[in-house]
């Protein structure tokens, strides 16, 4: 029992997870000494598919292979994947003669994904075998065999799917990945497949989605009194103005700090200006920029900052987007 009251773990505990993350690591180092040709003829018949791609295998290899068909799904490459239990009562009906098969299988003698492959081949897919037997059933009726030989698993009894899947995993996210860079999959084809959750949000809105405009948007004119533009400031809640002249063209930002440096300085600040209070060289940004970059302007600095005025290329102040109404969309 600890000082804080936790019971610790057992030494015992924390030397067979080193001892499982070294088995798996020393996996990993195996199969990347096994890449060879095979895998670059894997990715140019992958790269070729105009249908689907389908991954298949049974167990702990069909959960990887659908983890591998989602994220070739997500970087460009249209993938499903097909239980072959399924496949033979009927699923099959799934493949067509442009798709591609990954098959998934550590001794490649799977009974139910054997007695599937003579299905796939009658059907004109062509075949990839991901396997640790290039011997094997699966290896001898496939197009390519990506071999991926594992000395032992992690499982200290040598049974449990553990290095092989991790293996199988590292090599179906080497492939998509090889497939991204071979397609000049950028970033808006990653943005356009991801509308939601926080990458999406990330990579597809712009400072326009999120700036406040119109009615919302604090803003006074340098003629104005400062009267006046703390009434702004306090109506808009955005803690900030930006200052106008008579044809809304952006000439500086007001920020409450601004009004509270001047009262520290013993002036009183309904007696200045709004001109003599103001940045006249704040920093900016376009209403066409990505969300993401008005984060990155306003955070990554030595004095991070909390409102950003929006100007369009006319140098009308047009928005102002607020470090709170970012952290509101999850940015």
């Amino acid at each position: 029992m600890s000082a804080t009251g936790k019971k610790r773990p057992r030494p015992g505990a924390l030397v067979e997870i080193r001892r499982v993350l070294d088995c798996e690591a020393a996996a990993l180092r195996r199969a990347r000494r096994a890449v060879d040709g095979s895998y670059a003829a894997a990715v140019e018949i992958l790269a070729a598919c105009r249908g689907t791609v389908i991954l298949t295998g049974v167990g702990k290899s069909g959960a990887i292979a659908q983890k591998i068909a989602a994220t070739l799904t997500s970087t460009g490459t249209p993938a499903v994947c097909l239980d072959p239990t399924e496949a033979l009562h009927g699923g099959v009906g799934l493949v067509q003669p442009r798709d591609v098969v990954l098959a998934l299988g550590k001794s490649g003698e799977s009974d139910e994904l054997n007695a599937l492959l003579p299905h796939l081949r009658a059907r004109g897919a062509k075949l990839i075998a991901l396997t640790a037997n290039p011997k094997s059933t699966l290896a001898r009726r496939a197009d390519v065999v990506l071999h991926t030989p594992v000395a032992e698993e992690a499982c200290p009894l040598n049974l449990a799917p553990t290095s092989s899947t991790t293996v199988a995993l590292a090599v179906g996210d080497a492939l998509a990945v090889a497939l991204m860079k071979r397609r000049g999959f950028g970033a808006g084809d990653f943005a356009a497949n991801h509308p939601g959750g926080r990458l999406g949000r990330r990579l597809n809105l712009t400072v326009a989605d999120v700036m406040r405009s119109g009615e919302d948007n604090p803003v006074v004119r340098a003629d104005a009194g400062v009267r006046r533009l703390l009434v702004e400031i306090t109506r808009r809640q955005a803690g900030a103005a930006s200052v106008v002249d008579g044809r809304g063209r952006f000439l500086g930002l007001v920020t409450d700090y601004d009004l509270r440096r001047a009262l520290e300085r013993g002036r009183d600040p309904l007696a200045l200006s709004i001109r003599a209070v103001m940045n006249p060289r704040p920093t900016v940004i376009r209403p066409e920029e990505s969300a993401a970059k008005a984060v990155a302007v306003m955070e990554n600095r030595r004095n991070p900052f909390n409102v950003l005025p929006v100007v369009d290329r006319r140098g009308r102040a047009v928005g102002l987007v607020q470090v709170h109404d970012l952290r509101a969309r999850g940015l």
